[in-house]
């Protein structure tokens, strides 16, 4: 890095912050990636490694890989603690403990955001989320435990508990994993376990809106909702979880409580953003919502600080999806408005959004596809999902292996090739208990 060059420090290693870092690949600036994990996630994928389909790799590349041919870019491994704006200075903290200091001119903060449990956050304990890689590794884990255990169970009403997988919430990411589970259970499983049958477990989907897919057109909606009740998924709409625990959900629907013993439960009901989000808008005094996301001027700026950006699922702007698609035209939109001001012309428009369209994959070779307008189900959405889905992965050797081990897992072997865990993690995913070195 040079000194005396225009600084420009990116929080989060995303979808947002990579494309404004590639978008400054030729400006006359030194860019810093600082991130907690030192790999860019394509959370879109991340249920596949959770049931054992993708291998890590394929969808967390390492950062310094993504960047390695830009010569004006570094990664730092921190964990962001606070933001000086007035000192335009970011703190963090190294895994060694020690206190970093990263000075910048323009700062671009691409933080995403966590799962929100609605006031119920020790619910987390007994149902994870699905938003990083540690948590596709847990829940793997936990998932095929699951299957271990109800091997070894001798009561029917504990073989029954392990066999009985609960996704709440029935967005893009809580149909895509039942789907998933219920292909696991009843397709690639069956013939490897002797004293279970997994095609018993019971899948269950739940959703307090009337509809799977709310941001869906009605028909893809009703497609996807007979789709998985084909695959032997039971879909409870209108239905909310009230209460849980290590063994059991209680949920109220239509017809009042009901509790449902079960060991596995899965989060996709809810997110919110980043804490970063609250500290920009309190040393900002700008407003943030319902789900903490700060809200930005039109050029993804902050009040009164245009030098410092916010963008992705973190902020409040046009009413824009927590998606993928909005972080990464934001964060080109940033880059090449940094760029523009740095050559000393004037800002130009304000960020506006090219609506892409929306798509989501319930089991093998279906899926919903809604793009400009024109709406595609089964075989032909699938393709599209997995056409665009290979072209966002990083790197042509990720999406080869991408549609290697899709050609393997769901076409010719009906299998999981991915589906390595131990005792020790099954035992903590199962009970709790801290997982310890050893056999």
């Amino acid at each position: 890095m040079s000194k005396g060059r225009h600084q420009v420090v990116v929080v989060g290693g995303g979808f947002g912050g990579v494309r404004v870092t590639r978008a400054l690949a030729r400006a006359d600036v030194d860019v810093t990636i600082v991130d907690r994990t030192n790999h860019h996630l394509f959370q879109p994928l991340l249920y596949q490694v959770a049931t054992g389909i993708l291998p890590d790799g394929v969808i967390a590349p390492a950062l310094r890989s993504v960047t390695r041919k830009q010569a004006n870019a570094r990664v730092v491994l921190a964990e962001v603690r606070s933001l000086d704006l007035d000192g335009r200075v970011v703190h963090a903290l190294a895994p060694d403990g020690r206190n970093l200091t990263l000075p910048y001119d323009t700062l671009v903060v691409a933080a995403g955001c966590t799962d929100t449990y609605f006031g119920h956050d020790d619910w987390s304990a007994w149902a994870p989320g699905l938003k990083t890689l540690e948590d596709a590794r847990h829940l793997r884990s936990h998932i095929l435990g699951a299957f271990e255990m109800a091997e070894l169970a001798g009561d029917p009403a504990e073989r029954a508990a392990y066999l009985t997988f609960v996704v709440i919430g029935a967005g893009p990411t809580g149909v895509e994993l039942v789907g998933q589970v219920a292909e696991l259970a009843h397709e690639a499983l069956p013939r490897e376990y002797k004293s279970v049958a997994t095609t018993e477990a019971k899948i269950l989907l739940v959703e307090a809106g009337p509809e799977v897919l709310a941001a869906f057109a009605p028909r893809l909606q009703r497609y996807t909702r007979r789709r998985l009740e084909r695959m032997g998924v039971d879909v409870l709409l209108s239905t909310a979880a009230r209460a849980m625990d290590q063994s059991s959900v209680t949920v109220k629907g239509p017809g009042g409580d009901r509790r449902i013993p079960a060991r596995t439960k899965i989060w996709a009901a809810g997110v919110r953003a980043s804490p970063l989000a609250t500290m920009l808008a309190q040393a900002t005094g700008a407003s943030t919502d319902r789900a903490g996301r700060v809200a930005v001027r039109p050029d993804c700026s902050l009040p009164g600080h245009p030098e410092v950006f916010a963008i992705g699922d973190m902020v409040s702007l046009n009413d824009l999806p927590g998606v993928a698609q909005p972080a990464i035209q934001e964060g080109m939109y940033v880059g090449r408005l940094i760029r523009a001001r740095l050559a000393g012309q004037a800002d130009g428009k304000p960020f506006a959004y090219r609506d892409k369209g929306s798509m989501a994959t319930i089991g093998h070779l279906s899926a919903v596809t809604d793009s400009y307008g024109m709406k595609f189900t089964g075989v032909t959405g699938y393709t599209m999902w997995g056409f665009v889905h290979v072209l966002y992965l990083v790197g042509w050797g990720n999406r080869v292996a991408a549609v290697l081990n899709w050609a393997r897992a769901l076409t010719f072997t009906k299998n999981r090739p991915h589906r390595t865990i131990t005792i020790e993690h099954a035992r903590y995913e199962l009970t709790s208990e801290p997982a310890q070195d050893g056999g």
